[in-house]
């Protein structure tokens, strides 16, 4: 098929010498006067016209290939067509703050071909099959694929500075950016097409855009501060590139543009870095705790709440690593400061509470939960700490109601066994082997502590037999 000389449309089956398409030919006519000039635009020159980077193979075509490759490759590796959980996506490359803002910042390329489950994929990639050729076709390859990766990163960086903490991935971001481009050239560029025409494409694309942010906010799982990021980035990549470089031919202007916006975006991540680097240090401190790295933790978190005074997360974690060292004082330091930036903070709250029981401190363990009580009148915890400092005081009637109250409101396996120990204090094996025997069911598995209690209710009763075998199922479970 024939292609128009001036800008590369189809000039039809049947040319019969045609140098120009129909568009170019009025376009010419409505230069010489002849032509309704109100309906047209001034033309960009050859805007349509494309290259052959890539040996044919269009970079629309290229990125819908590479997401649907590892697309294929996830559900090939038992990744659910549904969709994978947070873990998979991160080890597949998902932009996570903790290590997209670590040692990892190519993540903030990865996330892009990543997608949750066929429904998310199949939908962006219809979307990126459209946009992506129009771009594509206007701006020429190279440019466009630019567009689409600082699209792509735009979002990933305002994602990052929303929810740092969340895991974000999909090519979304990156055709925000493109439909961003549409929209500014569309609006701000020189075509040779009918306004009409014009119109009516820009308010599809304004129309796609509208509609699935929109959509994104009321649905609510929707990374929209993805699409809003890679939004603007293509806004202002389309409105430059429309009015300072039109024209693919005049390169240094054209590249000048990319440079700049480039020099932005690197600007935005530096800057959520710096802002949201107590994250990262918040993490690690948290992994490192799981681990057992306790010494190793503690100057993560410490950098943390010196980098964010107010993220009760890292206080709350930093509080259980003083717990650990034994250290009651920072200990007790955190939890306080956890609960002066949340006071609805039940498990500060209560953790504070069992500091000042297990340092003998009853008054102030009584306080603590009384004032949990206070907040949730139906806290199984507030009952349970309370159970404990009446055991504590040998008020074991006193605790057997308050660990029963517990129970009545949640059926908590603790609360069985203080309900347990209690009762074998009072002299009531019955009820204490009841209440332990429950402990074990709802536990789904034996424990020393449980074992030995039992032992002791069962010798008490006279059942030497079950003592026996209560002693000796406890001799295995004892740690060496």
């Amino acid at each position: 098929m024939a292609k128009c000389t001036s800008c590369g449309r189809n000039v039809g089956a049947l040319p019969f010498g045609k140098k120009l398409c129909r568009w170019c030919v009025e376009y010419e006519a409505n230069k010489r006067g002849e032509g309704k000039q109100e309906e047209y635009q001034r033309v960009m020159p050859t805007p349509w016209k494309r290259s052959d980077a890539l040996g044919g193979v269009t970079f629309n075509q290229l990125f819908v290939g590479i997401n649907l490759l590892v697309f294929l490759a996830m559900v090939g590796s038992g990744v659910s067509l549904r969709g994978p959980n947070s873990q998979q996506m991160i080890h597949w490359g998902g932009n996570f703050g903790p290590l997209t803002l670590g040692d990892q910042p190519w993540r903030l390329v990865t996330y892009m071909f990543l997608h949750y489950g066929i429904i998310h994929f199949g939908f962006n990639m219809w979307c990126l099959w459209d946009l992506g050729a129009l771009a594509e076709s206007l701006y020429g390859d190279w440019t466009f694929a630019i567009v689409y990766l600082l699209s792509g990163l735009g979002g990933g960086i305002a994602s990052l500075w929303w929810h740092p903490a969340s895991v974000s991935a999909g090519a979304s971001g990156a055709i925000f950016g493109v439909a961003g481009a549409l929209i500014a050239s569309l609006k701000l560029g020189e075509f040779s097409l009918p306004r009409g025409m014009i119109a009516g494409t820009l308010r599809s694309v304004v129309t796609f855009a509208a509609y699935n942010l929109i959509f994104g906010a009321i649905w609510g799982r929707t990374d929209n501060a993805c699409h809003i990021g890679g939004l603007v980035t293509g806004l202002i990549l389309g409105a430059l590139i429309a009015v300072v470089a039109p024209d693919r031919e005049s390169i240094l202007p054209r590249l000048a543009v990319i440079v700049m916006v480039a020099l932005v975006v690197l600007g935005a991540a530096r800057w959520v870095y710096g802002s949201r680097a107590f994250i990262v240090a918040a993490q690690r401190g948290s992994d490192l705790l799981q681990k057992g790295k306790t010494d190793e933790a503690i100057p993560e978190l410490q950098r943390a709440v010196r980098l964010r005074p107010d993220y009760a997360e890292a206080h709350f974690d930093l509080a259980h690593a003083y717990s650990r060292k034994g250290d009651t004082g920072n200990e007790r330091a955190e939890l306080k400061r956890v609960i002066e930036l949340d006071p609805k903070s039940a498990l500060a709250r209560y953790n504070l509470g069992l500091s000042y029981l297990y340092a003998n401190e009853l008054p102030q363990a009584r306080d603590t939960f009384s004032q949990l009580l206070a907040q949730n009148f139906r806290s199984a915890d507030a009952h349970v700490g309370l159970g404990l400092v009446a055991a504590a005081e040998h008020n074991d009637e006193a605790a057997v109601k308050e660990f029963d109250t517990a129970i009545k409101i949640d059926e908590n396996t603790d609360a069985y066994y203080e309900m347990g120990s209690a009762y074998l204090r009072l002299k009531q094996y019955d009820n204490a082997i009841t209440a332990l025997k429950t402990h074990q069911e709802i536990s789904e598995g034996d424990d020393y502590e449980t074992e030995m209690a039992l032992a002791e209710a069962y010798r008490a009763k006279g059942l030497d037999k079950e003592s026996g075998e209560a002693l000796q199922k406890a001799a295995t479970l004892k740690q060496p």
